[in-house]
């Protein structure tokens, strides 16, 4: 993929034979649900006769990734499963991890759960603040309790239903970057249980958190393409197309007449970039790529990615 014929296309005149980094992937699933264990199986042998494919089950989005080169490149190497294992495979985009913040905070939130059917009943009452937290800190859980009015034993139990909504928030993603603080609450001491106060926790938190200003944050990788100088300038136009923030460029090290434009540009727009850049640059252009941070995305593409997950969900 680094190597073209192409009169005006400037070619180290020694490449070191070197394993390069995927830069495209497909989500990989099997026909049927049976043969999820033997898909596996099947992609990682791929990505052991082929060491530019590389295999990864994501255990954010539940997905199958291969990744490798490029489109070609993948649907080669599926064919060569199908064949092989006899595996009937289906493919679709990867799905970009979005995560959900919050930008306001709300004050003694509660979160009472009560039901009483014969017998013992159940019984959990909170009080929770909530606020967010710098970006990166991640969840913090603070005990604020005082004289007893939830035991020890419950509190750990709450910490449990804050979690698991935090799992899919209001927005239906991962909620990051926040501080959830039990400052009160009640018990009953025939009906509270560990199983009410994780109930009492989750309630308190689906009715807090719409109230907090809930936010998408999609995440952002730093990109370096390699290209010939001849392409930087169509190069930069195309990252700024794709939403991408140009961060500079300079000569490429060892590479006589190559640059190498370094930029920051969200995950979604990376997926496919190696299919544009290759048809921009005759072939020869690649870049490497990694993660540096969640940014907030708001307007209309917020709303589409927010309503795509929804359809998905109901579905």
């Amino acid at each position: 993929d680094l190597i073209s014929t192409a009169d005006d296309v400037a070619i180290p005149e020694a490449l070191e034979v070197e394993v390069l980094s995927p830069i495209y992937s497909l989500a990989v699933k099997a026909e049927s649900r049976q043969d999820e264990v033997k898909l596996s199986d099947a992609l990682q042998k791929l990505s052991e006769e082929d060491r530019s494919l590389s295999f990864q089950a994501n255990s954010e989005t539940h997905q199958m990734l291969l990744k490798g080169q490029g489109e070609i490149h993948l649907r080669i190497a599926l064919e060569r499963a199908r064949n092989k294992y006899t595996l009937p495979l289906l493919t679709e985009k990867p799905q970009v991890p979005y995560k959900e913040t919050i930008r306001k905070t709300a004050s003694r939130i509660q979160g009472r759960h009560k039901k009483q059917s014969g017998g013992h009943g159940q019984f959990g009452d909170v009080f929770l603040d909530i606020k967010p937290l710098p970006r990166g800190r991640g969840f913090q859980f603070n005990d604020e309790i005082t004289g007893g009015v939830v035991p020890k034993q419950y509190i750990p139990a709450v910490q449990n239903g804050v979690a698991a909504y935090c799992n899919r928030g209001p927005l239906g993603f991962p909620v990051v970057d926040l501080s959830v603080t039990l400052v009160f609450g009640s018990y009953h001491a025939v009906d509270s249980s560990e199983m009410a106060f994780t109930a009492a926790g989750r309630i308190a938190m689906d009715a807090g958190l719409p109230k907090c200003g809930p936010v998408l944050l999609e995440p952002i990788y730093v990109v370096h393409v390699h290209v010939p100088n001849d392409f930087t300038p169509q190069v930069q136009r195309l990252i700024s197309g794709r939403r991408g923030q140009i961060l500079g460029f300079e000569a490429r090290e060892g590479w006589i007449s190559w640059d190498t434009v370094s930029a920051q540009i969200p995950e979604i727009e990376v997926q496919d970039l190696v299919i544009e850049l290759r048809s921009l640059t005759k072939g020869v252009g690649s870049f490497d790529y990694s993660f540096d941070r969640l940014q907030e995305l708001t307007g209309k593409l917020a709303e589409d990615v927010i309503s795509a997950r929804a359809a998905d969900k109901a579905a």
